[in-house]
């Protein structure tokens, strides 16, 4: 999923039934560059054939696990360390190049 926010364009891999909605109202609260654009295209385009079998959701795993542990009263585990600010468009653009180079593009 593309969505804007905070005046940039924010990708999110949907992988569950349960996480797909009717799209409404499309049109961005915000302007698309050619660049944001560009980029999407790109990572469409790598991420098709990926197998939705071989993806876990760790994250709900875990989210899970500690739903339960805190309705039993055990003791919660601790939170990870926070992970550094990254600049995000930065970071797609390394994905995105690191994945072409591996594809041959």
């Amino acid at each position: 999923m593309l969505r804007p926010r905070r005046g940039v364009l924010v990708v999110q891999t949907l992988l569950w039934e349960d996480e797909l909605r009717e799209p409404g109202d499309l049109a961005p609260s915000a302007p698309v560059t050619d660049r944001e654009l560009e980029l999407a295209e790109i990572l469409i385009r790598e991420l098709t054939g990926i197998e939705k079998r071989e993806i876990h959701d760790e994250y709900g795993h875990a989210l899970e696990q500690l739903i339960t542990a805190k309705a039993s009263g055990a003791k919660l585990p601790e939170p990870p360390q926070t992970a550094p600010v990254v600049d995000l468009m930065s970071a797609l653009e390394a994905s995105v190049r690191a994945a072409q180079a591996e594809h041959g593009n």
